[in-house]
């Protein structure tokens, strides 16, 4: 994309970065009348809101707040999710005529396609006159007189005020970088370390293989790991896969879960598992595994009695004591383990950590040691739930941030 204004020509904010906060901000600064260049190393606009959703965009969440997000300060992200709400963007989704439907637990998303969100922002960006570079790298940002330099692959330009909005580590093969991580650091910004998040648990392949047959399979369990007042719990579906746990219950927890910690699942969630078997129990002529798949599902039934008790699934549950029948249930309800790691930033969806908050306004975004520099969306150490969360904070950063500029 073509710039509409010359090589080295000065700008008053340079946004670096052409995702959904780098466009959002563009965009709100752009209609405030400041002259803005979007800069951006990718030759496909906006390729991780493209491939989100599963191509439809999970844009926003109905109920986003600030207890669906997690970070260092849990406070920081309450300035700018409530100056732009869910019900706000949704106010620009309709102003361009976006179809769109609810999914569970207020999960939004396009009726057609993501490319309806980057068209929309796009157009956003050009009623501001944003004018663009892109492909184009950022070789270094310098302080200068009046502002910043960035030294870039298609020359100088020059910026009174510079946005970080070049997002997190997760999906390196369509470009994602620690650009901005590098920029926080060169500035004396602190880091709170960068991990995945939103992503699947894997295990020791050792102690996993008794449960890699069962790849594929996924039902709604209740999830949790934690202790006292750091205890995070979710009742979501789980997908098991041949390295570990997977589905939106574990991308949940994964957010949460530190390495070395348990999880524990419940998988039978809203069932008093022991009372269903032994009220079985009475005149039961059905083995255990049978009457075990009629509340789990029947290859999971199997192999878990397979595992933890070898030849109780072949037996009739009248024949088998009370005792065992609880510790079954107990054990189904209470699935303790230790995850070995993640599946790492390929796989991941966002990333935890990042910017530390102690060092940005979180009325403008803007660095408070570094007057002019601002960091916006995932770059930031602001990391929503799975379900639109993350757009959110995106948009509504975007906009403070764009606001202030």
């Amino acid at each position: 994309m073509a710039s509409s204004r010359p090589p080295g020509a000065a700008y008053d904010v340079a946004v670096v970065g052409a995702g959904a906060a780098g466009m959002m901000c563009a965009a709100v600064a752009g209609q405030r009348g400041r002259r803005v260049v979007l800069i951006d190393h990718a030759r496909k606009l906006a390729e991780k809101i493209r491939i989100s959703g599963g191509g439809r965009c999970n844009f926003t969440n109905r109920d986003a707040g600030p207890a669906n997000f997690i970070s260092e300060n849990p406070h920081f992200c309450r300035s700018a999710l409530s100056r732009y709400t869910p019900q706000d963007f949704l106010a620009l989704v309709a102003r361009h005529r976006i179809a769109w439907h609810e999914k569970h637990r207020g999960q939004l998303f396009c009726d057609e396609s993501s490319e309806d969100i980057i068209r929309m922002l796009r157009a956003e960006c050009e009623a501001g006159n944003v004018s663009w570079r892109m492909p184009c790298a950022v070789d270094a940002i310098d302080a200068s007189a009046g502002g910043f330099a960035l030294r870039t692959s298609s020359g100088l330009v020059r910026a009174a005020r510079v946005v970080i909005a070049t997002g997190g580590l997760p999906v390196p093969q369509i470009g994602a970088s620690d650009f901005g991580l590098r920029i926080a650091r060169q500035f004396g910004l602190r880091i709170v370390e960068p991990r995945p998040a939103l992503v699947p648990l894997t295990f020791d392949p050792i102690a996993w293989r008794p449960f890699a047959p069962l790849a594929g399979i996924a039902l709604e369990v209740g999830i949790r790991t934690g202790e006292g007042k750091r205890v995070a719990e979710f009742r979501e579906d789980l997908l098991f896969t041949h390295r570990g746990l997977s589905g939106p219950a574990v991308l949940q927890i994964s957010s949460y879960w530190q390495p070395g910690q348990a999880i524990v699942v419940d998988l039978a969630p809203g069932i008093d598992l022991a009372a269903e078997l032994l009220g079985a129990k009475a005149g039961g002529r059905q083995h255990l595994a049978n009457v075990l798949a009629g509340l789990v599902p029947r290859r999971l039934a199997e192999q878990w009695l397979a595992v933890a008790h070898p030849g109780a699934g072949e037996r009739r549950i009248a024949d088998l004591p009370d005792k065992l029948l609880r510790e079954i249930a107990d054990g189904m309800k209470r699935w303790t383990l230790v995850p070995q790691g993640t599946a790492g930033y390929k796989k991941a969806e966002v990333m935890r950590g990042g910017v530390d908050t102690r060092d940005l306004d979180q009325q403008t975004m803007e660095a408070r040691s570094v007057p002019g520099l601002y960091f916006v969306g995932e770059v930031v150490d602001v990391t929503g739930w799975l379900g639109g969360y993350n757009f959110q904070w995106a948009w509504a950063s975007g906009v403070a941030c764009g606001r202030a500029v």
